[in-house]
Order: structure tokens, then sequence, then C-alpha cells
């Protein structure tokens, strides 16, 4: 077991987190996975609330033996983690089943089971010292009157094709394909034999067709902290859409891809190239997430890595010719304009009823004039990595928008979803929303002083 598959599953307010594990993950050459039935080690970013207990061990049962799931909470501890759980695996892989390592279904009521690392842990040395352990209890609901547990995305590791400028290029039908794969938790359902049962209602022709209820989130690779959405599907169609998403607590840091215009906001010293940076990192890892839903892994895995490093402090020079040879690359692609040109448009004139601001609303058009507007912000920013005026108290604009409108800039993209994907194949959900990439974490905004409701 010296190179487990990972899944990583974020929680609300712990984005700061989940790029600490990505990028580790990445440094050891440990594969991703992309449901539960193909990963080792399920890492959750973020402290969860009793009421996460269930779908939590849900995912976690999901998974094959031997699995571990660890708990991150802390800034830094991401490594020690990391490795602490590697050589659990490798315990529990020459345990016979049945042994006191591996048998999680005779932990005594109240005893621990999860290694947790976080404010509670010091940051401990390699064997573990000041670690525990999450002992909630497995539950049947997430304590919000639904199963919230989600489906876990097929988007299992693709095989890296270097030299081909197409590849990763997935058609429609892929994109089916893709979906086909997904674990879903309809409980909510009538079942018979523990199978969900569909029900009735009239599609747009007025004809009495199937209609299945499915939960989509949170616990998705490529998805939005904390964002539940519950589709009406008749067919392959999505009739309805019910928009939730897990509890969004105000911390006692800003959210982080807004972080600098909220602190310069307070009367703290920010320069601008400061914000630019943070800016242009969201936006590759918006266009990185967005990539790995539709299937180009290794343009993913690149817009990743210049995230990193601007966050990391590296110089215009230094990715300078990188980013554009990825911005080119994603450019010239017919392939994938192709296969996502067209899916959830939202010209200027809806969004800015709708209170849409920022790239969505500059875009003026589909997934694909999303994900080119994310590039071009990012190209056009690195002129300005390096300006050490101060950011203005005023400037409150962050990657996804305005932040002393009425509402979050996030808020805004949730409430447009249920129009973009109504009528929208199946398929194609989650490419949709991956080219809004909603924050939830902005949903705190109004908690926090000088922000949304400044």
């Amino acid at each position: 077991m010296n190179r487990p598959a990972v899944l990583a599953v974020t929680l609300p307010g712990a984005t700061e987190l989940r790029l600490e594990a990505e990028a580790e993950v990445r440094r050891r050459g440990w594969p991703v996975a992309g449901a539960p039935a193909a990963a080792d080690l399920l890492v959750v970013c973020g402290i969860p609330a009793p009421q996460d207990a269930a779908w939590l061990d849900r995912i976690e049962r999901s998974m094959p033996e031997p699995a571990v799931r660890i708990v991150v909470g802390e800034s830094g501890q991401v490594a020690h983690a990391l490795g602490r759980a590697r050589r659990d695996l490798t315990d529990r892989a020459v345990t016979p089943r049945g042994g006191h390592m591996d048998d999680r279904s005779e932990v005594p009521p109240g005893e621990h089971r999860d290694h947790e690392y976080g404010e509670h842990e010091g940051h401990g040395d390699e064997h573990g010292h000041g670690a525990h352990h999450d002992s909630s209890p497995p539950a049947a609901s997430d304590g919000q009157g639904h199963d919230a547990h989600g489906m876990g995305h097929s988007h299992d590791d693709h095989a890296t094709r270097s030299g081909q400028e197409e590849h990763g290029s997935h058609q429609p039908d892929d994109h089916a394909a893709h979906m086909d794969h997904m674990g879903h938790d309809m409980h909510a359902m009538g079942e018979v034999a523990g199978l969900p049962m569909a029900e009735r209602a009239d599609d747009r022709d007025e004809l009495r067709l199937d209609q299945l209820h499915v939960p989509f989130g949170p616990a998705l690779s490529d998805w939005p902290a904390g964002l539940i959405l519950r589709l009406s599907l008749q067919g392959d169609v999505v009739q309805g859409v019910e928009v939730d998403h897990l509890p969004v607590a105000a911390g006692h840091r800003p959210p982080f891809w807004d972080e600098p215009w909220l602190r310069a906001a307070h009367g703290e010293e920010v320069t601008r190239g400061d914000a630019v940076r943070r800016r242009c990192a969201a936006h590759l890892d918006s266009a990185g997430r967005l990539l790995a839903v539709v299937g180009w892994d290794d343009v993913a895995m690149r817009c990743r890595r210049l995230r990193d490093e601007l966050l990391s402090g590296a110089s215009r020079e230094g990715i300078g010719g990188d980013l554009r040879r990825t911005v080119y690359r994603v450019g010239r692609s017919r392939a994938l304009r192709w296969s996502i040109a067209g899916l959830g448009e939202l010209p200027a004139d809806r969004a800015r009823a709708a209170g849409v601001t920022g790239p969505a609303l500059a875009a003026d058009g589909d997934v694909y004039d999303r994900l080119l507007r994310w590039l071009s912000e990012v190209e056009r920013g690195l002129e300005e990595l390096h300006d050490t005026r101060p950011l203005a108290p005023d400037d409150r604009t962050g990657p996804r928008g305005r932040l002393d409108g009425p509402q979050p800039p996030s808020q805004a993209l949730l409430d447009v979803l249920p129009e973009l994907l109504t009528g929208a194949e199946f398929a194609c959900a989650r490419i949709i929303v991956a080219s809004l990439d909603p924050d939830l974490d902005e949903l705190a905004l109004a908690t926090v002083p000088g922000a949304a409701h400044a």
C-alpha cells in the first residue's frame, strides 16, 4: 500500500485544507479516486459536524477493505496525516479479516475510529502523538431530514497520453458513460427489495413518464464543497432542481478565495499583486475542476500545479510560459469546444437580472465561454502579479464577483442553477455546475464585517 488511492471530501470552510491535500497527494504521486469503490483512503478536509457522521460513514462503508478515513482540520497537518494513514493502511492490509485492526463492525460504542488532525492535535511527531479520533456513531440521516451522501463520480484515473493535443476531450457519449458509474443514494424514494422505484409525472410533452428523484452531492470530487442538488429526472433529462447545502458557519477567517479583498476592507494593507495572485489561483482552481469533470485530467492537473505555484509566490517569468501553453491548448481544442459548447447558456442580461457578477456575467455565454473567461483573466493578471501598490479598500470584486452587493456572489450563482440545469441532460449537470463553481464559503459573508452587507 505504498500508493493508496485517495478520495478527498471537503467540508464548507476548508478550501485551504483541500488545496494542501491536493498538492501533497500530487507531490507523493498517489492516485486520486473519483468514487468510494476505487479509494483506499478517505481524506475529510475540515472538522465534520455531528450531522455529517451518517453520510461520511456511508462513504467509508462503500470503500473496499482495507480502508482508512482521516480528518484534517488544521493547516500544516496534511503531510503528517497522510503519512500516518499510509502506515495504517499497510498494517491493515497484512492483518487478517476479523483482526482487531480491520474489523470496523466490532468497534464498541463510544470507541474512536478515525484519525483526526486539527486544532486538538499538536504538530505531532511521526508516531502520531496528539492524534485523536472521531467517535461520531453511524446514523440514518445527515440531521437535515434527508440523505445527503450523494454520488461518487466515476472519474477514475485516465491514462496520460502525452503528446496528443486532444487528449482527454470526451464526446457527449463519454460524459454519459462517466455518469453511468455514479452511485446514487436515493433512500428518500419508495423502495422494493432495497431498489429505488420511479414515480410518474408529466413531461414537457404532457406524457406520463417515470420520474426519479436523485440527490447530487455533497461528497463528489471536483464539486463545490457542501453543495447538494436534488434532481427530478425523466429519462436522462433534468425536469426539476432543488438547491440545498450543508450548514455554512462563519469562521475566524473570511472565505479563502475572497480573503485579500476582505482584509483590505478591514483596513489591512494588501497589495494589488496579492489580490491578483489570489484571483488567478482561484480561476485556475475552477478551470482545473471543470476540465477534470470533462475528462481532461492531464490539463486539469497542469492548471492545479500552476495554481499551487501562484499561491506559493511564483514569479510571472517562472510560470508565464507554461500558463500560456496551457491556455493555448485549451483554446485550440475543437473537440473540447464541441463537447461543452451550448451547455448552460447564461446571457449577460439574464445573469445581470439574477444578480450574477464577475466572470459568469462577463462571459455572456455557455460553459465553454466561462472556461475561456477564467483563463483569459489569468493571462491578463500575470502582468500585475508584482504590483506593490495598495489594494483600494473599496475594491471588493473577488474571483466570483462583487463582495459588497446585496448578496454574496456565489448565492447568485446558486440561484441560477435551477434555470440552467432544467431541461439539460443528466450527464451534463456536473459540467454546468463546474462552469459556475460557486463557493459556498461565501454564504457566511453576511456575518463578516465589511463584507457583502458592508
